[in-house]
């Protein structure tokens, strides 16, 4: 019998730390570290991801041929180093934070990664084992490797890199080109960035905040985006204008060049939002949208290829995608689920097998190899029974059929049911493993869930889940879009016209103005981000759906991730409870057991908003 060929991939030391566990090409695992920390975003080496990986597989450190990291730390050091001197003496005060800690572990990342693996159990000289992959070229490698295409053009899109900050590829077989690369400091994810930064909100989290408040508002500042910060050529390459910005040097993402154009300082966090932050948000991501199409149409053009891979940050931006899909060149488009940092690790652990190995790809040209992105932890009906009965909670144990037409007899009267089932999702998007349901034809789920259970800005919009089979009915969409990363607007029959008064509304006002038939998910444009449920992929999940189907007429339901504000997403059943405690929630399914909210005892219930840092 041939020797199985393991590699682990990881990413840390930026956001969102992860690592991903492949054998002869196939993924097994994938999770980020946030998830056992309980730190959102967390940066720090992934010893807790890595043990996971290795224990729920079985597989021992000395079984493991490579490990993969998914940058080259010297080169970023390089560009930090040429950004400090072209911009000198302006960016000495971050340059004086920034240099200790770089001088201090990431130059020596090498020596660093391997102390840290010898935590998790690995031993000997690791040096021959280690590797290191380019950050865009582990980003088209998640993209285009997972993907069900043999050959597709990819586009890599984020921050910044080593230098890089968007690439385009070729990917053909088990071999990715990158053909070319814009370069630092001109970047679409730090312009995106900058702005999230001047609506008040948390860069590197709250970007997806802008893209949800953006239809609230009118793209007025699109073209003074256009006349003074961007240059944007018809080929989609452009060139930003550094003298508006100050993420090169400063210590903040915007200067006052920036705050005079826009006619005000940043807005300060959890102040008010105003017409004008939110026309801010509409006005950036129509140039966002602009950036992309454009980059892709003269990838098309250019190549002839029909196939398009997105991965990198600025992928996650699901109404960019969707309006890609709608006017876009390509024929077919995927996106990798952990579009971000996280996704790197996985990259990178595929780039080491097909090209420092040169093994081929198994594709079945149907299916991605994602598995649904269900590559996290799962816990037996053993495990979640012993958990709960541990942390004295109130429960009965049922057959899959019955929990599942309890759960949605629950969900047709109008409770919240936390949905834990089967393996976590990798990435930032819960897709009904680690869930919060709720009945999207409900006119108060979506004000019920923001305020009274995530603890969230009302003006935050939700996802729906929908039967695949069912899709192009109630959607202008009808594409696979099992990760959430697609926007579309809800079929005419079922949108509410707008009346008169109601289009003289402005801004949040228009928030509670009832939309369409399924008001939980419409947003004010009458769009939605859309999850198709897949029976092959989560079939119990497809079942809850199902049965709420045949109750009501409805295949679909209101789909938010298993957390409060500021929380990662639940990765155990004591996770899972604490957070039923200390929301709203009505009922609680995990496994095979259910819990209702009224036969907990109330001292077990927590004042759980106040547990963690606001995102």
């Amino acid at each position: 019998m041939s020797q199985h060929i393991r590699i682990l991939g990881l990413s840390a030391y930026y956001h969102d730390s992860a690592a991903a566990l492949i054998q002869d090409g196939e993924i097994l695992r994938a999770v980020q570290e946030e998830r056992f920390t309980r730190k959102k975003h967390d940066d720090r080496f992934p010893i807790n991801a890595i043990k996971y990986c290795l224990k729920s597989t079985g597989i021992s450190s000395k079984e493991i041929d490579y490990v993969v990291f998914y940058d080259k730390p010297f080169l970023k050091f390089e560009r930090l180093l040429e950004t400090y001197v072209s911009f000198a003496p302006k960016g000495f005060s971050s340059f004086k934070k920034a240099m200790p800690l770089w001088l201090k572990e990431k130059l020596f990342q090498k020596k660093l990664i391997c102390e840290e693996l010898h935590k998790c159990g690995f031993d000997g000289d690791l040096a021959s084992r280690l590797l290191f992959s380019e950050h865009h070229l582990s980003h088209a490698a998640s993209a285009f490797f997972p993907s069900p295409f043999s050959s597709a053009a990819i586009l890599t899109m984020d921050g910044v890199g080593e230098w890089a900050t968007s690439s385009f590829a070729l990917g053909s077989e088990n071999k990715i080109q990158i053909h070319k690369e814009i370069h630092f400091p001109h970047s679409l994810g730090l312009l995106y960035s900058a702005f999230t930064y001047y609506a008040g909100f948390k860069v590197n989290s709250g970007e997806y905040k802008l893209m949800g408040l953006a239809p609230y508002g009118e793209p007025k500042y699109a073209q003074r985006i256009f006349d003074y910060l961007i240059d944007l050529k018809a080929d989609g390459t452009f060139r930003l204008d550094l003298s508006y910005f100050n993420y090169c040097t400063g210590l903040t993402m915007t200067n006052n060049r920036f705050h005079d154009l826009f006619g005000a300082p940043p807005r300060s966090e959890e102040s008010r939002l105003t017409q004008k932050h939110m026309d801010i948000a509409a006005s950036i991501q129509h140039v966002t949208e602009e950036v992309i199409l454009r980059l892709t149409r003269s990838i098309i053009k250019e190549t002839g290829e029909k196939n398009l891979c997105l991965a990198g940050g600025v992928a996650l931006n699901c109404v960019a995608n969707g309006k890609l899909l709608r006017e876009g060149e390509q024929d077919h488009l995927w996106v990798q689920p952990a579009s971000g940092d996280s996704g790197g690790a996985l990259g990178a652990a595929l780039i080491a097998y097909h090209h420092h190995l040169e093994k081929p790809r198994s594709l079945n040209g149907l299916v991605d190899l994602m598995k649904g992105s269900y590559l996290g932890p799962a816990f037996s009906n053993e495990e979640i029974t012993k958990c709960l009965e541990g942390l004295r909670a109130h429960f009965v144990v049922l057959k899959e059929g019955d929990l599942i037409r309890s759960c949605a007899e629950i969900l047709k009267a109008g409770g919240a049911v936390g949905w834990f089932q089967g393996r976590m999702e990798f990435g930032p998007r819960a897709l009904g493993a680690r869930s919060i349901l709720g009945d999207a034809r409900s006119p108060n789920m979506q004000s019920i869930l923001n305020l009274k259970v995530k603890f969230r800005e009302s003006f935050r919009p939700f996802a729906p889940s929908i039967l695949r089979e069912d899709v192009s009915e109630w959607f202008d969409l009808d594409a696979d879009s099992p990760y959430m990363l697609l926007v579309a607007d809800i079929v005419k029959k079922y949108q509410l016209p707008m009346t008169d008064k109601h289009k003289q509304l402005f801004g949040i006002d228009k928030l509670n103005v009832p939309r369409s038939d399924l008001p939980a998910i419409t947003h004010v444009d009458y769009s939605s981000r859309i999850q198709t449920v897949h029976r092959e992929t989560n079939p119990r999940y497809h079942k809850l759906l199902s049965v709420f189907k045949s109750l009501t007429g409805c295949p679909v339901l209101v789909n938010t991730s298993f957390n409060v504000r500021g929380e990662p997403i639940v990765c155990t059943p004591a996770d899972a409870f604490r957070c039923f405690m200390g929301t709203g929630i009505e009922a609680l399914a995990i496994g095979n057991c259910l819990l209702k909210k009224e036969n907990q005892a109330s001292n077990l219930a927590e004042n759980y908003a106040e547990m963690f840092d606001l995102d």
